[in-house]
């Protein structure tokens, strides 16, 4: 009788393949939450395949995000991308079933279909936080009036759309961003829905039709960005805003408007914004600060203002004058930014000694960094040059940005030979 003795065969060990398998099967719930709300939706639904505690999982992401990114490929045929990305969006949202606190909508092929209709009122239902809609093409998107119940955003933002909010629309009450550009709206409307929101920190205004006379009122805000074609401003019950960036689209003329009304814009603008921290002047507006009656400074000083940006025509005698009211009126001012906005043809006075003049000297008493920008190097340019650098006794640094290479040998000559009150003041020329 013979016996067959068999060798135990030695245990496969794991391949590196499966190890790595492994280690990500093993990866903690809240590390697999976390990679996935940093995917691009494609690649998040992708991952099913990684493992059986992986399937699924990104049915459960509180963010939905779809872009660009969403379709991996180019045509020129517009439909064929429309309709794959609508089959995206309805699939994603079909088996989705959590909460979903963002919703961005945001691929240039898109236009305002009614599709996206149904795709917030199924975001509406959820306990949505933010809202993002950016429809790159077509005519303005109405969005439908089920956003407007939403009363958990927090942030809300809109390119390319009609606001037509329900009759019944009471405001969102937690809203604290809000973003709309590219928009139609009317002024009753805008108003309301500013005024109605008692949260809001945040409010950006961009390229708006419908809304001539701004009117903002809200009480808890602290950043404003505004540009666009308007009439008028003003602030009531903004105490709290520290951040105000504005631009006007459009030139106008301050003798017919003078001619109308003699009141203050300067006074009026500011009487609301007394914890203004940093002021932004863009385009035209400083043409509009302008009008009418121009204190030598407000009678409530900017105390709390540390950064200033003033775009202006340096030969414009009302807006030369309007600036040397705001620099007068910011005695604790840090960083100042001026960007030249030269006028081909003006029938405005021009000024030619303006900055020449004693406007009482060391001005600028806190005054460290200062940026001239589109400087052509005429005389009323090296003027205000010449007049920052003998009324600045703690400036660091003076940058300037000239707007061609035009005679620039001879700026830089002029610009050495200024006296300055600063011995540490550095001056920096940077090419156009």
């Amino acid at each position: 009788m013979s016996i067959v003795i068999k060798q135990r065969e030695p245990s496969r060990l794991p391949s590196k393949t499966d190890a790595e398998f492994d280690r990500i099967s093993n990866l903690p719930g809240h590390v697999i939450d976390q990679i996935l709300s940093r995917l691009p939706i494609r690649d998040a639904v992708r991952s099913s395949v990684l493992s059986r505690k992986w399937r699924y999982k990104w049915a459960k992401i509180p963010c939905l995000v779809f872009d660009n990114h969403c379709l991996n490929f180019s045509s020129q045929d517009q439909s064929f991308i429309k309709n794959k990305l609508v089959n995206i969006i309805d699939h994603v949202l079909l088996l989705h079933n959590g909460p979903i606190h963002k919703f961005k909508l945001s691929h240039r092929d898109l236009l305002g279909v009614t599709d996206i209709d149904r795709w917030i009122l199924c975001i509406s239902r959820s306990s949505i936080k933010e809202v993002v809609l950016e429809i790159w093409k077509g005519q303005r998107y109405k969005p439908p009036s089920c956003l407007f119940n939403c009363q958990n955003l927090v942030h809300l933002e809109l390119f390319n759309c009609l606001l037509e909010p329900p009759l019944m629309f009471k405001g969102f009450k937690n809203l604290k961003s809000l973003d709309l550009q590219h928009i139609t709206i009317t002024q009753d409307v805008f108003e309301k829905l500013v005024s109605s929101c008692p949260s809001l920190e945040r409010l950006t205004l961009m390229n708006f039709t419908g809304v001539t006379h701004l009117v903002i009122d809200a009480p808890n805000l602290q950043f404003f960005d505004i540009g666009g074609i308007f009439e008028d401003v003003s602030f009531l019950n903004t105490v709290h805003l520290s951040y105000v960036s504005i631009g006007l689209y459009v030139n106008i003329d301050n003798e017919e408007n003078d001619a109308r009304d003699n009141s203050s814009k300067l006074l009026r603008f500011f009487v609301n914004l007394p914890h203004i921290r940093r002021l932004e002047i863009q385009s035209y507006f400083l043409k509009y600060l302008a009008m009418g009656y121009v204190p030598s400074r407000l009678p409530n000083l900017c105390v709390d203002l540390n950064h200033l940006s003033i775009r202006i025509d340096f030969d414009d005698l009302e807006e030369n004058t309007a600036a040397l009211c705001l620099l007068r009126s910011c005695p604790n001012l840090l960083e100042l930014e001026m960007l030249a906005r030269p006028e081909e043809q003006s029938s405005m006075e021009r000024s030619t000694n303006f900055w020449e003049e004693d406007h009482w000297s060391s001005l600028f008493a806190h005054l460290r960094l200062v940026k001239v920008s589109g400087i052509s190097g005429v005389k009323s340019e090296m003027d205000f040059i010449k007049f920052l650098l003998s009324n600045s006794p703690v400036l660091e640094q003076l940058t300037v940005k000239p707007a061609s290479q035009e005679g620039e040998w001879e700026l830089m000559k002029e610009l050495l030979r200024f006296r300055r009150a600063s011995i540490y003041a550095e001056v920096i020329y940077l090419d156009p």
